[in-house]
């Protein structure tokens, strides 16, 4: 007769028993603008050091079978864009054999899209918005602004260049041909990472790189993805007995404590700067 004991030890795991546990397809959002300089408050924007904890535990399953990015995002800071790129191929090194699968959401341009080619494969909606391979910067010019309030402004530089492009003083050609030769040199970057990561995918225009964008049907012509379909399709195709698995990011200081957002007037420019990049493709 079994005794309560053995029918109690039956049933736990036997050393080196891996059980029923599944493998892990590991989602990574990479959802808002690309800056250096988040809010405190806010997870809608993505730089090296807010994704860094979400790569990691990604990456860090011991049953991967892919990682799959979630990409959502307008573009931004160039740099940053190459920093979280650079990492996402960094950490893929280190699981050979382990596919990263890039899905475009609503937007995926400019720095998104950047951030999308650290993938081997890149997949769209037909109706994501794809593309913008290339730079843009913007600001507003007041000259005039504060002499007609009275208000006298007094800059004071070492370095004949030290105040190229100020807001408040009248636009010099010279500074003009400077920013151009810096959006050249960044967009022969962008075309050079882009031309790396996709390679032969690519079809044979240089319509590809004028910073236009396309939706995902004409996209997956350009080969600028590798399919249409969303993440739910695609890792049940491909991985259909694996559980996907979301790796979030550590939140904020002051989202963990439940602080809302500040009536700052920094807050109100970062979230009018967010609003016109993303109005920048209608949304």
């Amino acid at each position: 007769m079994t005794s309560v004991t053995d029918r109690l030890t039956s049933k736990l795991p036997r050393i080196g028993d891996r059980g029923d546990r599944k493998d892990v397809v590991a989602v990574v959002k990479l959802h808002g603008v690309i800056t250096p300089t988040p809010s405190p408050l806010s997870r809608g924007t993505i730089n090296v050091a807010s994704v860094e904890s979400a790569l990691t535990r990604a990456f860090g399953h011991d049953r991967l079978k892919a990682v799959a990015l979630l990409i959502n995002s307008p573009g931004g800071a160039p740099t940053q864009s190459g920093l979280v790129a650079e990492r996402i191929r960094q950490l893929a090194a280190k699981k050979p054999g382990v596919p990263v699968l890039a899905f475009c959401e609503d937007v995926t341009a400019s720095g998104g899209y950047w951030l999308a080619c650290a993938a081997d494969e890149i997949y769209a909606h037909r109706t994501s918005v794809v593309g913008s391979i290339g730079v843009i910067s913007g600001g507003f010019g007041f000259t005039g602004l504060l002499e007609r309030f009275g208000v006298e402004r007094r800059l004071h530089t070492a370095g004949e260049n030290k105040s190229r492009l100020d807001p408040f003083s009248p636009e010099k050609p010279e500074d003009v041909e400077w920013l151009k030769k810096m959006h050249t040199q960044l967009h022969e970057l962008f075309v050079d990472w882009v031309k790396e990561r996709r390679g032969g995918r690519l079809a044979d225009t240089e319509e590809l790189f004028t910073g236009d964008v396309w939706l995902g049907a004409k996209a997956l012509e350009l080969g600028l993805v590798d399919g249409l379909g969303n993440l739910r399709e695609v890792i049940a195709e491909r991985f259909p007995e694996a559980e996907i698995t979301v790796a979030e990011p550590k939140k904020p200081l002051l989202a963990r404590l439940g602080i809302g957002a500040p009536a700052a007037a920094s807050a109100l420019i970062d979230a009018v700067s967010q609003k016109a990049a993303w109005a920048r493709f209608g949304l």
